[in-house]
Formats: C-alpha cells, structure tokens, sequence
C-alpha cells in the first residue's frame, strides 16, 4: 500500500468543479494528519490544461488519464481507469464528490476493488485505526460514524460541507496513463450532453439557494423565487411536491429523492418541512423559513422564521436586496 491520497479531480468547461475543490482541501488536510502525499486523478480528453490549476493548488502529485471515452458522464469508463490506477498506485485512501459522478463511480470502484464504500460524508475525524467518516442515516434524523478496515478507504464528499484551504503552489510530479481502457469493452458510451442555459450556480454546488413549495401556489410565481435568486446570486430549488406537480424540473428537486444540499443560506418559500425534503437541505449552515402555517414542521430546523404568504414576502425581501446592493 502506498502512502498517497487520491482526489478524483472533476472538471466542466476546462475548470475544476467547486466540489474538487473542497475535495482537494479535504485531501491535503487529511494527507497532513496522517503523513501522506495528496494526489490528484484526472479523467478525459484534454485534462492536460488543468494541470496548471491543480499545481497552483498545491497538488503534489498529478494522474492523468486522457482519453476520449473518459469525458462526460461515461461512468463505466471512469471505473475502469481509476480502477486500473489504483490497483498499479495502491493508494490508500480516495475522496471524491457526492454528485452524479461520485454517486455513480464510487460504488462500482468499490466493487471492482473489494473495499468499502461511506457515501455522502459530512465529517472526518482521526480514529485509533485510522480515519473515522461521518454521514447521515435515517433520512437525515440521526449520524453514524464509520470506520473502514480495507485499502484503498473510497468516501464521497457532499458539496460544501467542508471547507480547505488552497495549498501553496508547488510543481507537482505528472503521471500519464495512455492505455488504462485499451481491453475495457464498454457497454454504454455518452457522445454528447445537453445543457440548459442559464447563469444561476449549480444546486449542488451554490452557496445560497431559495426553494419554493406549494406554497407558492402556481408556476408562474416562481418568478418571484427567481428574481431573488437571480439578486442574491442563488441557485433556485422546488420541493417535491412542486416537480411532483410539473411547476418545476427535476433537476431542481432538493430532498431524498432529489439533490442533497448543504448551502451556506437556505430559503425556503411556501414549504411546510416533510421529512424527504429536511433530508435534502437540513445541513444548510443557516436556514430561513416563510410560512403562513404557524406549526409547519419547516420552523423547527429553521434558524429564522416568518410566518407570512410567500408571495407577499418575496417582493419586500427582493426589493430590500437590491436596494443593499446598490
């Protein structure tokens, strides 16, 4: 077993995610503590560019697996890379983001590898064995605290639940890996993504999110959900009960069955607080709740409350935003 720490370091546009990021501050932290050298791996065509931004990171060590088949969502492909590299490297432990790639290269490089998985960690502590990983049971209700024996240790990361601090630049030793899929037979392969076009943060990712609900009453006032969100730089959330309803996609779905969410400031508009949807956002660092229901189950995670309609809420806050901001 080596003594390196691997970071799966995702990347859109010719950037890293804001969740590498944080994964790569978790990374050096936990390196730090237990003497160990904090990679990074690199997955898909024309990774070379950003080899530039992980050195001015303070990335000491850098994988690079460029190929075509490895950029997108092509899961399978993924797998099978990291896959071949830990079974050469033997690294120790490896961390990536709790989003659609974690969620779904984690458990098969888990498998592929014969170790153990803590998906969604909020927290990592030094246990007398070696690392501890915190992570929700319950649909949110409780915490359990894990332990794993085998090597490499994989764990997802859920977005913004952590902080780390860049590391110094430095001039990090390159690794390049040409042929990791050569005997790999894939059986599904994603040509192209279709993106939808807007300027608001990715849910996932956002810093300050406003979710609307029922409360909301109708589509068409969710354009008061978006003109603040668009004022505070928000991402835009819905219960499921809204997407349920076809007022909103899916994709901006917060909850159990939907994304799970840790922003800085959470608002939520016209939600009264079922359990799937507290599942999705109730690690938010400050929440806000409108409600007119004066013992909607919202108010009790909630660190401030109005009781009040959504929508005549919503324009006084909007308007009391922008005048702030000039």
């Amino acid at each position: 077993m080596s003594k390196e720490l691997w970071v799966i370091a995702e990347h859109t546009e010719g950037r890293l995610r804001k969740v590498s990021h944080m994964a790569l501050g978790v990374g050096r932290a936990v390196a730090g503590r237990f003497g160990l050298t904090c990679c990074a791996v690199l997955l898909g065509d024309g990774a070379e560019p950003l080899i530039r931004e992980l050195a001015a990171c303070g990335t000491e060590k850098i994988y690079v697996a460029d190929d075509s088949s490895l950029s997108g969502h092509n899961y399978e492909a993924c797998t099978a890379a990291v896959s071949a590299l830990a079974v050469g490297g033997k690294p120790a432990v490896i961390f990536m983001g709790h989003n659609s790639l974690g969620k779904n290269m984690a458990p098969r490089l888990a498998q592929r590898l014969g170790v153990g998985l803590v998906s969604d960690c909020v927290e990592i502590d030094n246990g007398e064995d070696g690392l501890l990983f915190k992570r929700p049971v319950y649909s949110g209700k409780a915490f359990a605290w894990i332990r794993l024996t085998g090597r490499p240790a994989i764990a997802t990361l859920r977005p913004n639940a952590f902080t780390g601090a860049a590391g110094a630049p430095v001039r990090p030793e390159v690794a390049r890996h040409k042929t990791l899929l050569a005997a790999v037979r894939m059986r599904s392969l994603v040509r192209e993504l279709a993106a939808r076009a807007g300027t608001r943060p990715a849910l996932a990712e956002a810093d300050i999110v406003v979710s609307g609900g029922r409360g909301m009453k109708s589509a068409a006032n969710f354009a008061l959900i978006e003109e603040l969100a668009d004022t505070i730089g928000a991402a835009v959330g819905a219960s499921r009960a809204v997407v349920d309803a076809g007022w909103r996609n899916y994709g901006d779905q917060v909850g159990q069955t939907g994304k799970v969410i840790s922003p800085s400031l959470y608002f939520a508009f016209g939600i009264s607080g079922a359990l799937q949807h507290i599942a999705g956002m109730s690690s938010s660092k400050v929440i806000i709740a409108v409600d007119k229901n004066p013992e909607a189950n919202i108010f009790k995670i909630a660190d401030y409350g109005i009781v009040a309609d959504a929508l005549e809420v919503l324009p006084v806050l909007t308007a009391e935003f922008k005048r702030l901001r000039g």
